[in-house]
């Protein structure tokens, strides 16, 4: 049989894949690796456990793991009901909401956060309102969760709308037709049928929420336990304690690494 060709005579996939793409695949691998193989380098192994098992980094890890958990949730429970109107509604002004729905991907993080300062913080839009009422966001652990989740959001929504689109709507309109309810069918068709791409966005909503900084350190501030996320910490130390800095930042891409792989192995492994 001759070399790269299946056995039905057709040409192997692998010599469906032109030579000249490997160059650039490699130097996009590269653009990737080498600057996490950088932050390894700048490791000193010698004081790397106690430097992340310090009591600050431990706190800084569990407000990230915490705060991320809780608006990846946030972004589910908003951005799942969003993505289905954008995809399933039929309005002209969906295309403007849609944009406006992604201003976050473009929007500089630090402006970001001061869009939620000015309106939630105590002199901002209905931050005058809620403080009335005896609600401070600003400044405290929910503005932390609300910052993740307004950079975040977008992600999960891109990934249910193009599930929704790819999976079409031929599966619903056979149950409504057996007599099923708008709400049976969503809950026992639509989700289930969107299960990998909601996965998928809420990994990367996690993912996102797990690194973010400019919006948290604007609208949530920097206190100790309170908002302080490992990427906060890791901003304080990169000047006073560079060996700390780098043991943190190492911390922080094992734990997105083993985020992202694990929630995606078990994707894959499900499909």
């Amino acid at each position: 049989m001759t070399a790269g060709r299946d056995p039905r005579g057709g040409a192997a996939e692998g010599s469906a894949l032109p030579r000249w793409v490997l160059l650039p695949a490699a130097a996009g691998a590269l653009l990737v690796l080498v600057p996490l193989l950088a932050v390894v380098a700048r490791v000193d192994w010698r004081t790397f456990g106690p430097l992340v098992t310090s009591p600050s980094s431990l706190s800084a890890l569990r407000l990230s793991l915490l705060t991320a958990a809780l608006s990846t949730a946030c972004c589910a429970l908003l951005g799942v009901p969003l993505a289905l109107v954008l995809a399933r509604a039929r309005s002209p002004w969906l295309r403007l909401l849609r944009s406006l729905v992604l201003v976050p991907l473009v929007l500089p993080p630090v402006v970001g956060g001061l869009a939620l300062l000015w309106a939630l913080g105590r002199n901002g839009l209905l931050g005058g309102v809620l403080e009335v009422a005896g609600v401070r966001v600003a400044f405290s652990t929910a503005a932390v969760v609300l910052a993740q989740a307004f950079v975040s959001l977008p992600f999960l929504v891109l990934s249910v709308e193009g599930a929704l689109r790819t999976a079409g709507q031929r599966h619903e309109r056979v149950a409504a037709t057996l007599g099923a309810r708008p709400g049976r069918v969503l809950l026992r068709v639509t989700l289930p049928l969107v299960g990998p791409g909601l996965l998928s966005g809420s990994v990367l909503a996690f993912a996102r929420s797990l690194g973010e900084f400019g919006a948290t350190l604007t609208f949530a501030g920097n206190r100790e336990g309170v908002t302080r996320t490992l990427p906060l910490e890791v901003y304080l130390l990169r000047e006073s304690d560079p060996s700390a800095a780098a043991a943190l930042s190492l911390l922080l891409v094992v734990v997105s690494v083993l985020v992202v792989a694990g929630v995606r192995g078990r994707a894959g492994g499900g499909g």
